[in-house]
């Protein structure tokens, strides 16, 4: 048996023990466990101790994070070599948010960008937004009528969309320089619901695609720019629009200057881009100094990942937690609760960030995975979920792993509710972890004064299994430089687990396939041409009766 099957091997022979998936034994037994297993970096604090983790378990995933090779990946991927496979690129998002000079793309990338400072090309580009955001609230870039920008509306999809809005929704404050709207499905219904709270002579609009070829933000993007020559004509609508793309030829047929085209590489994935020119949105919205803590804030986090000891790194800790819940538990999914309103889009944004990197079913090598990988992430804002599918988190038949993301002060002065809220997640989190027993639920009902009958009636009912695990995240106050550091440990944490899996966590070819087959229906869908699947084409054969 090799070192790396000997890790695999130790790990599951631990999950094997009786009461390996209990929580609730070792909070009764191991008061410090907060002590020993909280760890703090990048400004937040993360908590291990609602998990069945113990020393030993810890010591045997980080070994198996040493046979794997994961900080090695860390290392490849910081020194800009082709981690992303199967593409033969890089995967050099911290470049977006590391000072100039800090990350080169190794010769082993391929491609033009071999040996170049990628830092260089960063910072020339957010100069130019920078420039670009300023001119705009100052009020010297305007539309085409001279009147000043009120609101932003960015045109994009996955991760042209939900990290901008999701950070946007998190940091924008009354008063900030604009508002912002976010158009990413191509269903038209998106687009009417927003229209008619914009006026188009203040209106900027942001066409974010690297390509400028994806089909729903285009056919978004063709929608908003009639809208636009329609109230202000042809020529007036150059004036107030701008591209998040490297497609300078399709930029400027669209009719957009090349001052007003922002690119980036691609070494940057969608999912890890809110950082790059796709961030231009968070920038017009929240003020330049907001989206520059965020950068800072994800920098902070960067340079944990990358200096911390395994078992203190907060990005390795969390992947190993999940591969103890996946891969040894048999867990296959994960909850995300923001006890935050202002973080509504956060499980959105994960559920990218984590299911396309980690949806794969083969190595890098190509073989077939012989373990479980990305699970199924879903989520809610607290109190939210309470109401809604927690139910069967507390008592369903599989236990499915809760991430608490808690912000310890709000920016609000309602001091009760906060408390209130705070309350609630930390009761979420010790109902899940402690439970109730049938002997504790019948001496409640006893002691409320029901009879032994209805007792036994319902004691089966108020039971709860209990050791359901959960990790806790943190953060002193939603600041942009927590909420950075709060995305970053996620992005890091997704590429631990890809270096844990073996598999490639910055490609996404299934995307690509109903984006192909989509081409092929659309002219099937106008008459134009016969459906190669029967029961596509007879799902069309009805649509089209409804036309008629």
């Amino acid at each position: 048996m090799d070192d790396l099957a000997a890790a695999w091997d130790r790990v599951r022979r631990l999950a094997a023990r009786p009461g390996a998936a209990a929580v609730r034994a070792r909070l009764d037994a191991e008061p410090d466990r907060f002590a020993r297993l909280a760890r703090r970096g990048g400004g937040l604090t993360l908590d291990l101790s609602r998990t069945a983790l113990t020393d030993e378990v810890l010591d045997a995933l980080l070994a198996l994070a040493s046979a794997q090779g994961v900080t090695r990946f860390r290392d490849a991927m910081a020194r800009g070599e082709a981690v992303n496979g199967t593409e033969r690129r890089a995967a050099l998002h911290m470049a977006l948010r590391g000072p100039a000079g800090a990350f080169r793309v190794a010769p082993q990338a391929g491609g033009h960008a071999a040996g170049e400072d990628a830092s260089e090309e960063v910072h020339a580009t957010l100069d130019a937004m920078r420039r670009f955001v300023l001119a705009v609230h100052a009020g010297t870039v305007t539309g085409a009528t001279g009147a000043r920008f009120t609101d932003v509306v960015n045109i994009g999809i996955g991760g042209s969309d939900l990290g901008p809005a999701m950070a946007t929704r998190a940091l924008w404050r009354h008063g900030m320089p604009l508002r912002a709207h976010y158009l990413a499905n191509v269903d038209a219904h998106a687009w009417e619901a927003i229209r008619p709270g914009l006026d188009p002579a203040t209106t900027l609009v942001l066409v974010a695609s690297k390509t400028f070829t994806t089909q729903e933000t285009m056919a978004n993007a063709q929608l908003v720019k009639a809208w636009l020559a329609a109230a202000l004509g042809d020529a007036a609508v150059g004036a107030h629009l701008a591209a998040l793309s490297t497609n300078l030829a399709a930029t400027a047929s669209f009719g957009i200057a090349p001052e007003r085209v922002f690119g980036f590489r691609d070494w940057v994935g969608g999912r890890f881009s809110m950082w790059s020119a796709i961030g231009l949105s968070i920038a017009l919205a929240c003020g330049w100094d907001v989206f520059a803590g965020l950068l800072a804030g994800a920098w902070a986090m960067d340079e944990h990942f990358l200096a911390a000891p395994d078992e203190a790194n907060l990005p390795l800790l969390l992947a190993a937690t999940e591969v103890w819940h996946v891969d040894a538990l048999g867990y296959p999914a994960r909850v995300v609760l923001p006890y935050d309103e202002r973080l509504a889009r956060l499980p959105a944004h994960l559920q990218q960030l984590e299911m396309e990197s980690l949806g794969k079913r083969v190595t890098m090598a190509g073989d077939p995975v012989a373990v479980q990988t990305g699970p199924v992430v879903f989520g809610e804002p607290g109190t939210n979920a309470q109401h809604s599918f927690m139910q069967l988190i507390h008592q369903g038949p599989t236990p499915v792993p809760v991430d608490f993301v808690l912000v310890a002060r709000p920016d609000h002065a309602q001091a009760d509710s906060h408390r209130i809220l705070l309350a609630h997640a930390l009761a979420q989190a010790e109902a899940l972890a402690r439970g109730r027993t049938e002997a504790e639920a019948r001496a409640e009902m006893a002691k409320a004064g029901l009879d032994a009958a209805e007792v036994d009636r319902l004691a089966p009912h108020r039971t709860f299994p209990g050791d359901r695990p959960s990790v806790s995240i943190l953060l002193p106050a939603l600041t942009p430089e927590a909420l950075g550091a709060l995305v970053a440990l996620y992005e890091h944490k997704v590429a631990c687990l890809g270096a844990y899996w073996g598999i490639n966590p910055f490609d996404q070819w299934g995307v690509e396939l109903g984006k192909q087959l989509a081409g092929g229906i659309l002219p099937a869908l106008e008459g134009r041409a016969a459906a190669s699947d029967a029961a596509t084409a007879a799902m069309i054969g009805e649509i089209r009766k409804l036309w008629s």
